[in-house]
């Protein structure tokens, strides 16, 4: 069975059958959509179409993850 490859933060990824968008693969990475930012092909996913942004056969994609922290007040 052929599985779609792409480059995930700057290492090859296979995607798993039925991963398909970039939130359908946020989750597979059990990842929040709210927390992260999604760059595809050197272009920003915006919040509003991550669910229709579809993946492609050797896109590049970096996730930046956001957590909280610093020093207490």
């Amino acid at each position: 069975m052929w599985r779609m490859k792409i480059q995930l933060n700057g290492e090859a990824y296979e995607l798993p059958e039925g991963v398909e968008t970039v939130s359908h693969l946020l989750d597979h990475l059990q990842v929040g959509e709210r927390i992260v930012v999604v760059e595809r092909n050197r272009e920003i996913v915006d919040r509003k179409k991550v669910s229709s942004t579809r993946l492609e056969e050797g896109g590049i994609l970096e996730i930046v993850h956001f957590i909280g922290g610093g020093a207490p007040c």
